[in-house]
């Protein structure tokens, strides 16, 4: 079966999943981890992508990101990606693929899946037995959601905004949506749309997206053929 395309709509926040090939690690040094966020930060900006969670694994990272333009994401993951096993490879005498394959991502509904993929996103050394708390780890944006540090790389979007008043308020609920986590349900739901190409959300939702897009956004009901949005 042929490969979806990615499911990209400028201003629909995305969760993006990048892999390292086989599993491997994609990170040898905290330089390595250092020159991957400043090449975030520099193509964010230079293709329009504003980033609101991130965490840096052994051998893969998570990133939520709104997109100005269909073409924004991909361009940003593209320069990210060459210009970062550049580097990687220079720097470890390798050559060849870093990347397993293509970045998996597609788009969630922000009222419903925002926080929690963010939450989602900064739990995972914790998940992981990297570490106890979220607060421990220093390649996540988990501290500067929290007021310990500021993070360029970061964008804050308006739900976020809208946890609190003041600057406080808003690190302080939201370290309580860390703290209360994200259910078993929720977890396999972020990393199965992310994998899958699905968009994730509440029905309505989703038909609204589908009406916008010739491109399939969820699994089709065994049996049953596809509907195109001008299908009658």
């Amino acid at each position: 079966m042929a490969r979806l395309p990615r499911l990209t709509i400028p201003g629909y926040p995305h969760h993006v999943i990048q892999r390292g090939n086989n599993r491997q690690a994609i990170f040898a040094s905290a330089g390595d981890y250092q020159m991957l966020l400043d090449l975030l930060q520099d193509n964010a900006r230079k293709f329009g992508v504003a980033l609101h969670s991130y965490v840096l694994m052994t051998n893969h990272f998570h990133l939520l990101a709104t997109p100005e333009s269909a073409e924004a994401l991909p361009q940003m993951m593209q320069a990210v990606g060459r210009r970062y096993v550049r580097y990687f490879n220079d720097a470890q005498g390798r050559s060849g693929t870093l990347w397993e394959g293509r970045y998996r991502s597609t788009l969630i509904q922000t009222e419903r899946y925002l926080l929690a993929c963010m939450v989602y996103i900064d739990l995972n050394p914790v998940r992981a037995g990297l570490v106890a708390e979220a607060r421990d780890y220093p390649w996540s944006s988990y501290a500067h959601n929290v007021g310990l540090r500021a993070d360029r790389l970061i964008t804050p979007h308006p739900l976020y905004w809208a946890l609190g008043n003041t600057p406080f308020a808003r690190e302080a609920a939201y370290a309580e949506l860390v703290r209360a986590g994200v259910d078993a349900k929720q977890q396999a739901a972020l990393t199965e749309s992310a994998l899958r190409g699905w968009a994730l959300g509440e029905p309505d939702f989703v038909a609204d997206l589908q009406r916008r897009t010739q491109r399939r956004v969820s699994k089709a009901q065994a049996g049953r053929p596809v509907r195109r949005p001008d299908s009658p």
